[in-house]
């Protein structure tokens, strides 16, 4: 009787890199049963994620979980796993974003002829180039997370940590109230679950990013949620706060006057967005980004994170992952109409937004401020007085989500408000409310000091009644309103003519008490 011979089975071998050991996509496979056999992790892959979890970042503690699950897989029988390839040296590990712990991976499948996982297209080509088996993973656009879960259509932002209930901020900017989602108090394992599960789904969707990744923290941009996560050592506790844009508004929502909106169209270059916190800063600077898109600008923006939601046309670039000197070269070359600058916070921004407005690009800045004056005062001791008004010319403040206040910025010599010397004349910073034309401030130097006056102030001190009488000097039987610094001079239309032989003066009157006539036939 011939002996039956059958062919021997060899088991397939896999050797996955770092970016699917980071993304969770190993375990996922296994699990579903998409590959059998054995599964060899190199050590220098194993080091790397030790390196960064010893840094603190998010990505470590990911990859070192999907090996532990790796490893529990290969206990159920499920694969074969090892660890294999010799530990890395310290400069490879510093090297590794130069591809040199990917060059390591690839020597390993090579030499086992094996199959290479991987969720990096650059190292699949390599790989490809080289003639080894490649399994390339591509990122899934939706990897829901439980965080997800706590948001409704009311929840502006939600707020965990170990050892306190789940709590939520419902309502809208300047209108909003907290609640408490559930009694039970979080634990520091639920808390640290939901961090590697929005971690994970970062790398795999298409919309999601990593912006930071430090010792202590990571903040995560992951759809339309802007994710903050802390632990120790640099909070008490593992700590996660997510916020959500409640409505997407278009420009056309705001109501904004037809002067506003003309300006905004046809003059202004050099625009802040000033608010305090959560007022809906952002939400602004995103419709008239979209606005300027739809009327044919080439829109760009610099954000840390980018968590604006913009058409495909508007490029949107990210200031934790470039220098200053980056961005600027890329948008001076590249000379878009209008650049959003998104949280604009120390020295290094105020003086990008200046160099790049200052070269004729059209900028919109978003500051941190409690009142309108304040958000141009931060440029104050950055910039000389006197270039201010070439960099800003408009400032829109916005309060509990509407336009409170716009002002213009332009500079004249004059005398200032509440000076009398002629020889003070000097060259002074006006801040007027746009859409009435009155002058609320003045900034200007006095000796070595930089002054913001209070114009309305100025002219409460009995200012008003020299006013009156130098009006009625000249033109005795006007009737004069007084509204801050603009002065309304109303005559009756039988006497109109004395206006033609009165104008010079009335001009050196403006100059010398330092405000705005206006003049009316009745």
């Amino acid at each position: 009787m011939n002996e039956i011979t059958y062919p021997v089975v060899e088991e397939e071998i896999y050797v996955p890199d770092t970016s699917v050991i980071v993304e969770g996509v190993v375990s996922k496979l296994v699990e579903e049963d998409a590959i059998k056999g054995k599964i060899i992790i190199h050590r220098a892959v194993i080091s790397e994620l030790e390196n960064q979890a010893n840094q603190g970042k998010a990505v470590g503690f990911a990859g070192l979980e999907e090996v532990k699950r790796l490893r529990e897989l290969a206990h159920k029988g499920k694969i074969k796993l090892e660890i294999a390839g010799e530990r890395p040296k310290p400069v490879d590990i510093r090297m590794a974003w130069t591809g040199a712990i990917d060059a390591m991976i690839r020597e390993l499948a090579w030499e086992l002829d094996a199959i290479l996982i991987t969720g990096d297209r650059v190292q699949a080509e390599v790989a490809k180039a080289l003639g080894i088996k490649v399994l390339y993973v591509k990122p899934k656009k939706e990897h829901k997370v439980k965080l997800e879960a706590f948001f409704d259509t009311e929840t502006m932002s939600i707020h965990l940590k170990e050892g306190v209930p789940p709590l939520a901020k419902k309502g809208k900017p300047g209108s909003w109230r907290i609640t408490v989602l559930k009694k039970e108090p979080l634990t520091r394992e639920e808390i640290e679950e939901i961090a590697k599960e929005i971690i994970e789904a970062a790398k795999l969707r298409g919309n999601g990013f990593i912006e930071v990744d430090r010792a202590g923290s990571t903040i995560v941009q992951l759809g339309l949620y802007r994710i903050i996560i802390a632990r120790p050592p640099l909070s008490d506790g593992w700590e996660i706060t997510a916020v959500r844009p409640l409505v997407k508004l278009r420009l056309e929502d705001y109501n904004l006057p037809k002067k506003l909106l003309r300006r905004l169209e046809e003059r202004a270059e050099g625009i802040l967005i000033a608010g305090a916190p959560g007022m809906g800063k952002t939400t602004f600077a995103q419709a008239l980004a979209e606005y300027y898109s739809r009327k044919g600008k080439i829109v760009k923006t610099i954000e840390s994170p980018r968590d604006m939601h913009l058409p495909d046309l508007v490029t949107q670039y990210s200031k934790t992952h470039a220098s200053s000197g980056e961005l600027h070269d890329i948008l001076l070359l590249s000379r878009p109409d209008y650049t959003f600058f998104d949280e604009m916070r120390n020295d290094e921004d105020f003086k990008l937004y200046t160099d790049l407005r200052l070269a004729g690009i059209g900028m919109v800045g978003v500051v941190h401020a409690t009142s309108p004056i304040d958000a141009i005062q931060r440029f104050i001791g950055r910039v000389e007085l006197g270039m201010i008004p070439s960099i800003l010319d408009t400032v829109i403040f916005i309060e509990n989500g509407e336009v409170k206040k716009v002002y213009e910025v332009s500079i004249s010599v004059k005398l200032p408000t509440g000076l009398r010397e002629a020889d003070l004349a000097r060259p002074v910073v006006e801040v007027r409310d746009y859409l009435t034309g009155e002058l609320e401030y003045e900034m200007y130097k006095f000796g070595e000091a930089t002054v913001v006056i209070p114009v309305r102030r100025v002219l409460a001190r009995g200012f008003e009644r020299r006013i009156v009488r130098e009006i009625e000097r000249l033109i005795p039987n006007a009737s004069i309103e007084i509204q801050g610094s603009t002065v309304t001079v109303i005559v009756p239309r039988n006497q109109a003519r004395i206006l033609v032989k009165k104008a010079r003066r009335l001009r050196r009157l403006e100059e010398k008490l330092g405000i705005t006539i206006r003049v009316r036939v009745e």
